[in-house]
């Protein structure tokens, strides 16, 4: 039963993605007329050139439109006039769906290259920043609600600094964070901008590339941090009302024994579904900490994207937003079964 409801999950999951990324595809592919002008050689003297010549103009933009892909119908039907007309399966959205199936992700508009190798150097940035955060975030917050929920005297203050944290927008912390860390001015100790690794200076290394993964990651960190502490804190103060833990407190064990060896796991349960969200919050938090930090991530990818017009790179980035989600269903699927016996017993 506890399987089926899985697949069950994430079958509807697979199918809400599809049906977000078909969106996103009909209504950017819309606007086909600004992306064609974008991706025309000297975009910037479009109105020039078209007053001069007018003709040649609409000659170029029709062959930028085909060599595009967006000579086509969008969909299978249009309307057209009072009444409908079925275009079949040539269209452009026919032909994007089966390519997608056979992983072809398509080409990017701006640079022709094709999108999944965009995606792919871009994840190669993205993935380490928000992994490590991710892991991080769980690893403070799982050390910071065992020790608050011990009620030492500084329980107290932690909790205010927590909530003012999470009440501060991950752009202001990430302004502060360049501010306080890499400002000549103030404590000038990490890279204020970009990426560098041993392509750029190979007597650097490696080293310098993690110089300036540092303030995003903490960044990063501190966005998702509060939340998980002070949720997982909230749950083990109940956990810890509960008769078991008077009974272990009976038998001589220690506060923090028994937060740590009976109230932990019953506390997990309820902050697990935190972590369904984790990732595609934090997927999103990395736009923000991408733009700011110049890193040539995912973020900064798909908002370059989205001023460019370059409507493949877009989908192909709300795809694998959409695939975070269903990895971190899974995720939380399985730390369910492995935390709750009832569900192994279940299935």
């Amino acid at each position: 039963m506890a399987v089926g409801r899985v697949v069950w999950r994430l079958g509807r999951t697979v199918l809400a993605v599809w049906a977000l990324v078909s969106a996103v595809f009909l209504v950017s592919h819309r606007d086909a007329d600004t992306a064609v002008r974008l991706a025309l050689p000297d975009a910037a003297d479009l109105g020039r050139r078209a007053a001069l010549d007018p003709a040649r103009e609409a000659v170029a933009q029709a062959a930028v439109r085909r060599r595009l892909g967006l000579d086509l119908p969008l969909f299978y039907a249009s309307r057209r006039g009072p009444g409908w007309a079925w275009h079949g399966a040539r269209n452009q959205y026919h032909r994007w769906a089966r390519q997608l199936l056979r992983g072809d992700l398509g080409t990017s508009f701006r640079t022709g290259q094709p999108v999944a190798h965009r995606l792919g150097t871009a994840l190669a940035v993205t993935l380490p920043l928000t992994g490590t955060a991710a892991a991080l975030a769980v690893a403070l917050a799982l050390g910071l609600a065992q020790a608050l929920a011990a009620r030492p005297r500084w329980a107290g203050a932690v909790r205010a600094g927590l909530g003012a944290l999470q009440a501060l927008p991950l752009f202001v912390v990430a302004s502060l964070l360049l501010l306080a860390f890499a400002n000549p001015e103030a404590l000038a100790w990490f890279p204020a901008y970009g990426l560098a690794g041993p392509a750029a200076d190979p007597a650097a290394g490696w080293g310098l590339t993690l110089a300036h993964l540092v303030l995003p990651v903490v960044a990063l960190t501190l966005a998702a941090l509060p939340e998980l502490a002070l949720q997982l804190e909230a749950t083990l103060a109940q956990e810890l009302g509960a008769g078991y833990a008077a009974t272990a407190r009976a038998k001589g064990l220690s506060e923090r024994a028994v937060v740590r060896r009976h109230a932990l796991r019953n506390a997990l349960l309820p902050s697990l579904t935190q972590l369904t969200d984790l990732l595609p919050a934090l997927v999103a938090g990395a736009v923000v900490v991408e733009v700011v930090f110049g890193l040539p991530g995912m973020g900064r990818l798909l908002a370059e994207a989205g001023a460019a017009r370059d409507y493949p790179v877009l989908v192909g980035g709300v795809l694998l937003t959409g695939a975070a989600r269903l990895f971190a269903l899974l995720l939380a699927d399985a730390l369910y079964f492995w935390a709750d016996p009832r569900l192994r017993w279940q299935s």
